[in-house]
């Protein structure tokens, strides 16, 4: 869903994270879906934290992904966080089943999807159960009571109802029975009980709807595309959708609506639409095949959180997409590095055990030195660990994890709609210094979603590439032969010549190869060289200095690195908000570093390196500078919040 924003260029001052949600209490007459107009409350609000949460099988992903499309086409800044479980269907009405959407939205410039909902919609005891912890006091939660049987509270440790027994007196509970009533309403189309129960989820969609004035169009057009060869459940679903609208209209239970402006003037002028990490990713694929005028090609085997990149792919042929969905991880690599020496612009997708499996591969590519990207989507480890959950935890391993010297670049986007970005940055990278590039984006970037400015064509980088086309070297008899491995002296990347063309014959393998001819070599001094040159290569990267935000003359550096940068960023303006002085910068190259690092960080007394893991890079960091960097970590498969990371760089800053 697209929608059409028109403002001055540049972020609004104001954030989520500097400040505090303001009400404004008007009247008005309102009409929804059954148009009935009664006047009711309305008070204006700059924000708002809503989390869905229920059974795997609730559809809370569909639900809060619907709220959230129409939160962007209405024009708010909003940032998301979906979190669900691994299995596919968890028993349900149990703790590990509780899925959960949250989502935050504004009519100011936001960074991330918010420490703790403002509202809580809980579908059963688990949901309750699972989430209450996070809720503020005095916050509301919608609570499906149909739900709250005694077998079902016991099940998740509740000896009595927490509706009865007092202990839910700091919020403001809303009871409402979201099965029966969805059931009532439903109960024209002739479904089975099951099936009619199956669209609680709309019911409770539209209630929201209509709480926070939603728009309607949208959600009841993509159902009936949903469900286009079932119409009967299309419009059942349409049905319970308005019933919760109406209901918040006629209901005493909700005597107030809350409104949310649009955020015109957090964005520049342009079109808009809601993107996650993953969709932005692929996108930028697309992108950078087409500015490259290569096929794309994707080898790959599914894995959480990164098969969704392979999904939409798929769906891309017109754009001269190939996708190979391969046996395994090894067979999709080596699919990729195939199609990069026959001259596409490859890619493999794949999360931290994937990398694993393919390490053989991406040290194969370094020797052959042809462009490929490895775009790995962190997931908590290690082995198996948190498929569902996100981790910064792979740094290293795509730093070292090969044998032999075999350094390659490494790319890191911040923000969901950032990854489109950075998937142009990788495949320049590529292209250019042909070399394999790792792509570290993550599953809280993966699943979350922003609005995006779709850029103009004219934007776009120029990633075009010359191929070899015929001999490159004149023997000391005047012969011209073509060397695979003559090298251009500015980027030392060497010749891409594509298979089949006359007279560019050459030897390709794992061995060592002379410089220049590229012929077997065990010589001592040629593979010194060779492993110099192929360093060299990479540390050599144009990478752009880094940019640090400096307002005053701060003694602290905070330094992040991908997906930190949101949590980060507002952690800072609630610092200087409060009259605190804190620096920040952001890296979104890995490796090579940007040159200007280490002038940056010896102007600061004191670096912090906030990461989803156990300080990988401020280990980095504290080898190749010689700076005490201070590590602040955690790995709980959750993103940072905001306040916790505020805090704990005001201790950093008075220690």
């Amino acid at each position: 869903m697209t929608s059409q924003v028109s403002s001055p260029a540049g972020q609004a001052d104001g954030s989520d994270e500097t400040r505090t949600a303001g009400e404004a209490v008007v009247g008005e007459q309102r009409g929804g879906p059954g148009q009935r107009g009664a006047e009711k409350e309305v008070r204006r609000l700059d924000r708002v934290i809503i989390r869905f949460a229920g059974d795997s099988g609730d559809g809370m992903q569909l639900t809060g992904d619907r709220f959230t499309s129409e939160t962007a086409s209405f024009g708010n800044d909003l940032s998301t966080l979906p979190n669900f479980p691994a299995e596919i269907r968890a028993p349900a009405g149990t703790l590990p089943g509780v899925s959960s959407f949250q989502l935050h939205f504004a009519d100011h410039d936001i960074l991330t999807p918010g420490d703790a909902p403002n509202v809580l919609v809980a579908m059963n005891p688990a949901a309750l159960k699972a989430n209450i912890a996070d809720v503020p006091r005095g916050s509301e939660i919608i609570v499906n009571t149909d739900e709250f049987a005694k077998r079902a509270m016991a099940k998740v440790g509740y000896d009595t109802s927490p509706l009865e027994d007092g202990s839910l007196d700091g919020y403001r509970v809303h009871p409402v029975p979201l099965t029966t009533l969805t059931i009532e309403a439903l109960k024209d189309f002739g479904l089975s009980r099951k099936e009619a129960e199956r669209s609680k989820n709309m019911f409770a969609l539209g209630l929201l709807s209509w709480m926070y004035h939603r728009p309607t169009e949208g959600t009841e057009k993509f159902l009936r595309q949903k469900f286009a060869r079932k119409p009967e459940i299309a419009e059942a679903n349409v049905a319970a959708f308005r019933a919760g609208w109406n209901f918040g209209e006629t209901t005493e239970d909700f005597a107030v609506s809350y409104e949310v402006a649009p955020a015109t003037k957090a964005f520049p002028t342009g079109t808009y639409r809601n993107i996650s990490g993953n969709l932005a990713l692929a996108y930028g694929l697309i992108a950078a095949s087409r500015q490259a005028d290569l096929p794309l090609y994707l080898g790959s085997y599914p894995i959480t959180p990164a098969s969704d990149i392979l999904h939409e792919l798929s769906k891309h042929k017109n754009f001269g997409v190939r996708t190979f969905q391969a046996e395994d991880e090894i067979a999709g690599i080596g699919a990729a590095l195939g199609a990069a020496f026959g001259g596409s612009l490859a890619v493999t997708t794949t999360s931290g055990p994937g990398v694993a499996l393919k390490s053989e591969t991406i040290g194969l590519a370094v020797s052959l030195e042809l462009p490929l990207l490895i775009v790995d989507i962190q997931r908590g480890g290690p082995s198996t660990g948190l498929p569902t959950k996100t981790e910064q935890a792979d740094l290293l391993q795509a730093m070292y994890g090969r044998n032999g010297e075999a350094p390659v670049p490494v790319v890191a986007p911040r923000t969901p709609a950032d990854c489109f970005d950075a998937a142009l940055e990788a495949a320049r990278i590529a292209l250019t210094y042909r070399t394999p590039v790792f792509l570290l984006s993550d599953g809280y970037l993966a699943n979350g979603s922003e609005p995006w400015r779709i850029p103009n064509l004219d934007e776009l980088p120029d990633l075009g590439v010359r191929f070899a086309t015929g001999p490159n070297h004149t023997l000391d008899d005047g012969t011209e032969v073509f060397w695979p491995y003559k090298r251009d002296p500015r980027t030392l990347a060497r010749p891409w010549a594509v298979p089949g063309t006359p007279g560019l014959e050459h030897r390709i393998g794992g061995i060592e190869k002379q410089d220049g001819t590229g012929n077997i070599s065990y010589d001592p001094a040629n593979h010194d060289f060779m492993v110099r040159t192929r360093q060299a290569k990479v540390d050599g990267v144009d990478v752009p200095d880094l940019e640090v935000d400096d307002p005053g003359s701060a003694r602290t550096l905070v330094l992040g690195w991908g997906s930190t940068y949101g949590p980060i960023t507002a952690a800072v303006r609630r610092l200087r908000a409060a009259g605190e002085s804190i620096a920040q910068a952001h890296l979104r190259h890995l490796n090579p570093f940007p040159k200007n690092l280490g002038d940056v960080l010896k102007r600061y007394d004191k670096v912090v390196v906030p990461e989803m893991n156990l300080g990988q890079l401020a280990t980095l960091i504290r080898a190749k500078y010689l700076v005490d960097a201070h590590s602040y970590n955690q790995v709980n498969g959750m993103p940072f919040k905001a306040e916790q990371l505020a805090t704990a760089l005001k201790e950093a800053i008075h220690d």
